[in-house]
C-alpha cells in the first residue's frame, strides 16, 4: 500500500531575506538559511513543523547561473514572480510518498517527469512538469520520494512550530477533492469553496498561538 503524508509546505518569496522577515512578523521566529538547489538555481530556509515535515521558504538564487531548464514550482512565471515581489505567500505543498512511480502512473492528471536530485549521501525524486507549471495554481501537490534514511526534518533546528492544517480554496471544491482523492491525498488537507484558487497553512507558534499563513 502506498504511504502518503505531508512532507513540506512551501512559502514563495522574491528573496530569502524578504521571506524570513515576513515569516518572522507572523510566526515570531527566523527560519535559518539552509541549502542551494544547483539544478534549479533556487535556495531555501527550512524549519520542522512536526510529524516529520517542514516549512520551506523558497526563492530564486540570485548568485546562481541560469539552470538550463525551467525551474520547478512555476518560479520562472512572471506572474508568480510579481506575486512574490508583492508579498511572500503560502504557495505550494509537497507530499511524501513511498512509491512515486505508482503515483505518476496512476494519476488522473499529467504529473510531468520524475527527476532525481542528490546532496551528499541522500537523494530524492520529484515529479516536475517540463514547463515547470503547477496544477490548479499549486493546489495539486508535488510528490517526493526520499532515499532510505531519517527524514531531513529530524536534523533541522526546532523553532517550536507545528503545522495544524493545509487549507485549499477552490471555485469547485468537489472537483478538486475528486482529483486529490484519486491521488490519495484528499485526507491531508481541508478543501473549501472560494472565488480564487488559493492555499493557506494553519500554524501553531512556539507560544501555542495559532495563525494562518496566506
Amino acid at each position: 500500500m502506498i504511504q502518503n503524508k505531508i512532507d513540506h509546505i512551501v512559502v514563495g518569496a522574491e528573496t530569502l531575506e524578504q521571506g524570513m522577515s515576513s515569516l518572522h512578523d507572523v510566526l515570531g521566529v527566523t527560519l535559518p538559511k539552509a541549502s542551494k538547489h544547483e539544478a534549479m538555481s533556487t535556495h531555501n530556509c527550512v524549519a520542522p513543523v512536526g510529524n516529520e515535515s517542514f516549512i520551506e521558504i523558497l526563492a530564486i538564487d540570485p548568485e546562481a547561473p541560469e539552470p538550463g531548464r525551467t525551474r520547478w514550482f512555476d518560479m520562472d512565471n512572471p506572474q508568480v514572480q510579481a506575486r512574490f515581489k508583492k508579498n511572500p505567500c503560502a504557495y505550494h505543498w509537497v507530499v511524501g510518498t513511498s512509491d512515486l512511480n505508482a503515483v505518476v502512473a496512476n494519476s488522473p492528471i499529467e504529473m510531468g517527469e520524475i527527476v532525481t536530485f542528490t546532496r551528499g549521501d541522500r537523494s530524492w525524486r520529484l515529479n516536475i512538469p517540463k514547463d515547470g507549471t503547477l496544477s490548479e495554481n499549486g493546489l495539486i501537490p508535488t510528490f517526493i520520494e526520499w532515499s532510505p534514511g531519517a527524514h531531513p526534518s529530524t536534523g533541522m533546528a526546532d523553532l517550536g512550530l507545528m503545522l495544524e492544517e493545509v487549507v485549499l480554496t477552490h471555485p469547485d471544491p468537489a472537483e478538486l477533492k475528486k482529483t486529490l482523492e484519486a491521488l490519495g491525498v484528499a485526507h491531508l488537507a481541508t478543501i473549501m469553496k472560494g472565488e480564487q484558487k488559493e492555499m493557506s497553512f494553519k500554524m501553531k507558534k512556539a507560544n501555542s498561538d495559532v495563525v494562518l499563513l496566506k
